[in-house]
Parts: C-alpha cells; structure tokens; sequence
C-alpha cells in the first residue's frame, strides 16, 4: 500500500519580522506536509477558496492590519478592504482549514470578526474587544517553559507525551478561552510583573512595562476551534529558530496542518456551526 499524499500547505508571511532561513527549513522537514511559503503580498492575494491553487491548509504566520513607524509614533491601525474580507469569508464558507502562528493574533485589530476567527487578540495598542477595554498586550523574550498536554486524545498532540520544554516568547493577552479546545498549557508566568508593554516597545523603549498594566494572561498555549465551516488550530509559540528547530514544535505544528486536513476535523467544524461575525 502507498503511503498517504502530503497535505500541502500554503504559508502566508509577511508583516513581522523573522528568520526566513530557519524558518523554511522547519516547513521542509515536517512530516506528512509540503509548504508553498509565498509572502505578502502575493500570499494576501492567495487567502481566499479560489487563489489557494492546489493547497489543502492555509497557514497564517503573517500580521496584516499594522503599519509600524520608525519615528516613535504609534503604529497605524488598518481595517481589511472589502475584498480582503471576502477572502477570509469565503475560506470559512467553504471550510478550508486553517492554522495561525504566533504573532498572527494580533493581526487585523480593526476587524472583530478575525479575533473571533482565530480565538483572541494580541494588542500593540490600547483597543476593545467584545465590549471590553484592553491596554496593549504584554510579551517577553525567550522565556523557559514547559507546555503540557491538556488533551492527549486529540490527533494535535499526538506523540508530545506529557508534552516538551521550549524557549520561546509569551505573550499576556486575551483569549476567548470558552470558545475553544485546549490543547496545551504554558507553565510560564503570564501577569504583567513579567512581561514588558507592547505599544512602549514600538514607539521606541524596550522592555519596559512603566505606568502599565494588564489582565493575567491565559497559560492556553494551543487550541482548535471551529471558524465558520473551517477547523483552525492556533499555535502561540513559534517566534524564531529556538522554537523552528524543537522536535517538539515540528511534531505539534505537523500535527495540526495535518489534522485540520483530515475529513473528521472537517466535520468536527461544519457541527460547531461557528459563524464569522
């Protein structure tokens, strides 16, 4: 019997910064996925049910909606166009599946309907979110921590044991966590005495959380949920090559573009009857 195809991957980047070198060669070594990393903005132009081509999976490692200025002034907030819209609204519609990485949640903060989409928001600035003020969200660097399996049944997880420690960046942010399937928990600590202010880092002093202060964040560290007609899975780790070259998060991001692929993950999504709002 033939082993079963690749799933292939359509990797969308572009917005924030990264190693691209290690970075593709994580994509080239997952098992059971082959990747087209196609950047914006020739990735933006491929997220809607007809631009994918040939791809099984959309993955969003990408940060549109923000435009970063280099003068110290605040970055500025851009909403999707129409079109831009569509495209999403058109891959849930037709429930093509989806994974989104690290920095993708803060993508499209003008836009509601994407953090619900993707299951919260990382803020770089100050904004409301389901009715709810929030300050700019928290990050740390290269935080030592252990991600535990919370459900070892589900195919994401499949092979992490009781899970893997990692150095990788957290973030303290909100995150509908009653809308979606836990599958990993961080043991890093995620108040704001820990982390350093988003919207002080962009406009010019890092590391530094001076006058501000924000909810505990969630130790939700990987989740599934349904999207319209789409399985997504959001994987908070993976901001640069500690994190690409960890056994450990090549099993779990395998994992998930994998099992978004697959016809139960599918179905799992069309019964939730989540809808973009």
């Amino acid at each position: 019997m033939s082993p079963p195809a690749a799933v292939r991957a359509l990797v969308v980047s572009g917005g924030h910064p990264f190693q691209r070198e290690p970075f593709d060669e994580m994509l080239a070594n997952l098992d059971g996925v082959t990747c087209e990393h196609v950047p914006r903005p020739a990735g933006a132009a491929r997220l809607s049910s007809s631009g994918l081509g040939d791809a099984d999976v959309v993955v969003l490692y990408d940060l549109p909606g923000i435009e970063f200025r280099r003068d110290g002034r605040l970055p500025a907030l851009v909403p999707p166009t129409e079109d831009e819209k569509a495209g999403y609204e058109s891959l849930l519609a037709t429930g093509v599946p989806i994974v989104a990485l690290h920095h993708a949640l803060a993508s499209w903060p003008t836009w509601p309907a994407f953090a619900d989409l993707v299951g919260g928001r990382f803020h770089y600035v100050a904004g409301e979110l389901h009715g709810t003020a929030y300050p700019d969200s928290g990050y740390r660097f290269n935080v030592q921590q252990h991600l535990t399996v919370i459900d070892a049944d589900h195919p994401v997880t499949a092979g992490l044991d009781g899970g893997f420690t990692i150095i990788d960046e957290t973030y303290c942010c909100p995150v509908f966590d009653d809308t979606v399937v836990a599958l990993l928990h961080t043991d890093a600590d995620l108040s704001d005495a820990t982390h350093w202010s988003t919207t002080l880092a962009v406009t010019g002093s890092l590391e530094d959380r001076t006058g501000w202060h924000h909810p505990a964040g969630t130790p939700l560290a990987a989740w599934a949920k349904a999207a319209g007609r789409s399985p997504l899975v959001y994987l908070q780790p993976g901001d640069g090559p500690t994190a690409y070259s960890h056994p450990g998060y090549r099993r779990l991001l395998g994992n998930a573009i994998r099992w978004v692929a697959s016809p139960a993950a599918r179905a799992w999504a069309r019964e939730q009857g989540a809808t973009l709002r």
